[in-house]
């Protein structure tokens, strides 16, 4: 029997395929299962994972061009999103029968574990689970990607080095004891619009005793609060304001490489670390292309763009850098408190504690103006 002839266009759409298998057969990490090719080509007949996220597109682009490459034929779909907004359009989504997303990566880590813990994150056990602290990971369901500590910004034009507060004892009474020069001059997260915010003041108030005066001190220096870390950035580069309180240590030190106006501190009596948290979504269009995904931002070579060109410090175990959990972890010695991936991040989110939280931030930070 004579072999069927086949068209040229068929001949190297064929081609194309193999090609395209042997390019991600041999980007696999060689303690892959052997099974996971399966998964790759599922990928690539998914076409494409849908991301939602609440990390600027500026700093995603490097990974999702990465991924793109590594993994021919798989588009990233990539939607971003502020941390309240994302956790309230997928609700929605689901609410009206049309979900969308595959994966949802935040730094909203209690509104993540709270999707987690209300069975709306598939279960998976990444390959690279191994490689990350064990803080990092829940259930299969919640993955750290990130390592980034909550730090104090400061304009060094404005802040002369005698000023500069290395604690959050020193950033209360610098703020009493200069109280005309900082007034007005002070930003923060708005913890009603920013769940990034809301985290950060929920573990405050967990981690130290006098917080509540800490948050009095702000509101007689007049804070101003926005909900994006980016804008808060900007403001104390312009020298609009001279300190920020609170803001992600990676979009302050990636801005500080550059412009010599900036500085950033970690607290030395305590330095708040969150991470990035990524879930797949339980009703995921393209479950194999968010497993993918997910792979992707764990692995060493995914970590390692996150912790260069990403400007994102690297959670895994086995990153080395300035970037890295590791030199990270040796800077802040025993201050380092990572907020752990777990159902204890989700209290404060109650309605009737979360309410209660929110009515005493607005007494202390604007009644006392």
């Amino acid at each position: 029997m004579r072999a069927r002839p086949i068209s040229a266009a068929n001949f190297f759409t064929a081609l194309a395929g193999l090609l395209l298998a042997g390019i991600a057969r041999a980007a696999l990490p060689t303690y892959y299962p052997a099974e996971y090719q399966t998964l790759v080509d599922g990928a690539r007949r998914e076409g494409k994972v849908v991301v939602y996220a609440a990390t600027d597109l500026s700093a995603a682009s490097p990974l999702i061009h990465d991924f793109e490459t590594l993994f021919p034929g798989v588009r990233v779909d990539y939607r971003e999103l502020n941390s309240a907004e994302l956790y309230a359009r997928y609700l929605g989504d689901i609410a009206s029968n049309k979900p969308i997303a595959d994966a949802l990566w935040s730094p909203a880590m209690d509104l993540q574990m709270k999707l987690a813990n209300d069975n709306r994150a598939a279960s998976y056990r990444s390959p690279e689970a191994g490689y990350l602290p064990d803080w990092a990971v829940w259930r299969d369901m919640a993955y750290g990607t990130t390592f980034e500590p909550a730090v104090i910004v400061f304009n060094r034009r404005n802040v002369p080095p005698a000023e500069v507060p290395h604690s959050h004892a020193e950033l209360m009474a610098l703020l009493a004891a200069r109280h005309d020069k900082y007034l007005g001059r002070v930003t923060t997260y708005d913890i009603e619009k920013s769940a990034l915010g809301f985290l950060f003041a929920t573990q405050d108030a967990h981690v130290m005793h006098d917080y509540w005066d800490l948050a009095r001190q702000l509101g007689r220096s007049a804070v101003q609060f926005d909900p994006e870390t980016a804008a808060m950035v900007e403001r104390i580069a312009s020298g609009r304001a001279y300190i920020g309180y609170n803001l992600i240590g990676s979009y302050a030190v990636a801005r500080a490489r550059h412009d010599p106006a900036i500085g950033v501190v970690m607290p030395g009596d305590y330095t708040l670390v969150m991470s990035r948290i990524v879930l797949l979504s339980k009703e995921a269009p393209h479950p194999n292309a968010a497993r993918l995904w997910l792979d992707y931002l764990l692995s060493a070579r995914g970590q390692n763009l996150l912790a260069g060109r990403a400007g994102m410090a690297a959670l895994r175990k086995d990153v080395q850098g300035e970037a890295s959990s590791a030199h990270l972890r040796d800077g802040l010695g025993g201050s380092m408190k990572a907020i752990t991936v777990g159902p204890g991040l989700f209290v404060y989110r109650d309605q009737a504690k979360q309410a209660e939280f929110l009515r005493r931030w607005r007494r202390e930070t604007q009644g006392a103006r």
